[in-house]
């Protein structure tokens, strides 16, 4: 009896000593960071930059890898789909974990259960533009021009069942307007049709669409957010304007497979955090309307459960369901 308890107390022993042995020698080779959307996008923008401070946490390439549709989903069930390893991690957008779950009929995989969270990275405040093309300067006069014209005004989105499309829809509700939605496999290609005039308005993270703003491409009529951005002081919020429930804002997170070693989920933390408070990140992430958003991920679980609460109720309330 004895020997058998010393045998598996030796077992355990060599169990956490492989397990902290693994997480020192990780990674021992290039990782794979997957972003669900195409390149030149929101997504690919905050990714690619926080790849590169995650590369120098880690010691090795971090190379990212875009793989669109579905709003990020297709992206991100790759991951969840991915060996376990540590090579292969998700650069996850909000929609793809706290919206399609309850917005889609067929959501191929689960966030709570399929996924190993690691931290949130980053907010991105988000605001309603439209095509100068509309005769319209402000909130009040898009929703008036909307409910003069049924059936008339379009949207375009990064993908059914995300926060560019959702946020649309919730404005629809509060405002109780007709707009037609078309979605695209990414901000990116959105953002070109409403540049192009295919498509009217819509919903997009500041940084894919200040450029255009600040050129006079695209007319800013209110930001989704609790506060006024810093990037466009003089462009009300939505509660300002009479829509106090229209808030949206973006943010990306850090994932791995579920079951990805804990030693190796520590190291890539560790990395992950660190890349976050550095003065270099946080400078590259405020020049694109982005805040840095480290959490533990006991702490990142918690913030997506408040996340897929409020959605899930958003998207029962309006009655969305996408096929």
């Amino acid at each position: 009896m004895r020997s058998m308890i010393a045998a598996i107390a030796l077992a355990a022993a060599l169990g956490l000593l492989s397990g902290a042995a693994l997480g020192q020698s990780y990674p021992a080779k290039p990782v794979r960071l997957i972003v669900g959307f195409p390149a030149g996008g929101p997504a690919d923008i905050f990714g690619r930059t926080f790849a590169q401070g995650l590369s120098t946490g880690l010691g090795q390439a971090v190379i990212v890898e875009n793989k669109s549709g579905v709003g990020g989903v297709l992206g991100i069930d790759a991951v969840a789909k991915a060996p376990p390893d540590g090579y292969t991690l998700g650069f996850n957008n909000q929609g793809s974990v706290s919206m399609a779950p309850y917005a889609l009929t067929r959501m191929p995989f689960n966030p709570n259960k399929d996924l190993a969270l690691i931290t949130t990275v980053v907010r991105v405040p988000e605001v309603v533009v439209v095509n100068p093309s509309l005769p319209v300067a402000s909130l009040a006069e898009l929703i008036a021009y909307a409910k003069a014209n049924p059936g008339k005004i379009n949207f375009g989105s990064a993908g059914a069942g995300g926060i560019t499309h959702l946020a649309c829809e919730l404005l629809k509700a509060e405002a109780r307007v007709d707009l037609l939605h078309v979605p695209y496999k990414g901000a990116a290609p959105a953002v070109s049709d409403l540049l192009g005039g295919q498509v009217n308005m819509g919903i997009f993270d500041i940084p894919v669409v200040l450029p255009h703003i600040q050129s006079g491409k695209f007319k800013a009529l209110a930001v989704t957010s609790a506060r006024r951005a810093p990037s466009l002081p003089d462009v009300p919020t939505t509660a300002e304007v009479g829509y106090p429930k229209v808030i949206s804002d973006n943010w990306y997170g850090l994932v791995a497979p579920a079951a990805t070693r804990p030693a190796v989920l520590k190291r890539i933390h560790d990395a992950a955090v660190a890349a976050l408070r550095s003065p270099a990140l946080l400078d590259q992430f405020a020049k694109v309307s982005g805040i840095a958003f480290p959490s533990t991920p006991e702490e990142y679980a918690a913030f997506l459960a408040e996340e897929q609460a409020r959605w899930s109720a958003i998207i029962k309330a309006i009655g969305f369901k996408e096929d």
